[in-house]
């Protein structure tokens, strides 16, 4: 995340002088200025132009308002990359808990270490992008202390979903089993991290 607002700030940057430099007329020259002297996208680009201009940081007379930014090409963004991580890591586990032997060494330690993030982080991780999309509910003085606060909170948010998973599948017929389990906590961190990315895209509207 850190990398990805470091990009945004060069690029508002690069912006700013272009306009004070060469003095395009429209979005559209200033578009083509940008992308001769960065590599990011015209999406990114635009969206950038419009936050600046609502800020009331740079103003082009007749400029027309970017269009808005949709959620599968917000997927496709760097700021989404957590999601697709999360995705991943957690089908992966799911898949290798159920075709992997406990006994079959040397690929029951891969079974082992993604159980472990699956049973302490992901879950909780995906939870707390659902609830806090964009900042922690507590103040923090910089983003690193931030991402310290949601890792913690991811941990204790695990520690918490896997035994109320348990113990609702103990009242089901379903049973105290592992592949419920899997599925459930399978399903709860697919749905908890789907919610929080539509939750950022929305707030990158913004």
């Amino acid at each position: 995340m850190d990398k990805n607002q470091n990009e945004k700030e060069l690029l508002a940057q690069t912006i700013t002088k272009l306009i004070e430099k060469e003095k395009p007329n429209s979005v559209q020259q200033l578009v083509q200025l940008v992308k001769a002297e960065t590599s990011q996208p015209e999406e990114e680009i635009l969206a950038q132009i419009t936050q600046l201009q609502n800020k009331g940081i740079i103003k082009l007379k007749g400029s027309p308002r970017p269009p808005s930014q949709t959620l599968s090409s917000y997927l496709r963004r760097p700021g989404a990359y957590w999601y697709w991580t999360t995705v991943v890591l957690t089908v992966a586990t799911v898949i290798g808990a159920l075709t992997i032997a406990e006994d079959a060494y040397p690929l029951a330690y891969i079974r082992y270490t993604l159980g472990s993030a699956f049973i302490l982080f992901l879950p909780g991780y995906a939870l707390t992008k659902a609830l806090f999309p964009k900042h922690t509910p507590f103040r923090t003085s910089s983003k690193n202390l931030d991402s310290a606060i949601r890792v913690a909170l991811s941990i204790g948010l695990s520690l918490t979903i896997v035994p109320v998973v348990t113990l609702f599948l103990d009242y089901t017929p379903l049973g105290v089993r592992l592949t419920p389990i899997l599925l459930s906590v399978l399903a709860m961190t697919l749905v908890s991290a789907t919610i929080g990315v539509a939750r950022e895209h929305k707030d990158s509207l913004t």
